[in-house]
């Protein structure tokens, strides 16, 4: 009969801060660039624009009779 050695390794979790950092900065990311997007990128602010020239009422004219 052969004899089998199997070792056990236990580890402490430590890729986890990595992950996690990444993570937030990925986040931080997409949340400035949908701020950018819908602030300042999306500028078609005049699209819809119309320019409605309005002449005023003629005043009335003044009478001569006091």
């Amino acid at each position: 009969m052969t004899h089998e050695h199997h070792d056990t390794v236990v580890t402490d979790g430590g890729g986890s801060g990595a992950g996690m950092i990444i993570g937030i900065v990925v986040a931080v990311l997409i949340v400035l660039a949908l701020i950018w997007y819908f602030g300042f990128g999306n500028n078609n602010n005049n699209a819809g624009d119309t320019n409605i020239n309005v002449n005023p009422p003629n005043p009335p004219a003044a009478s001569s009779n006091p």
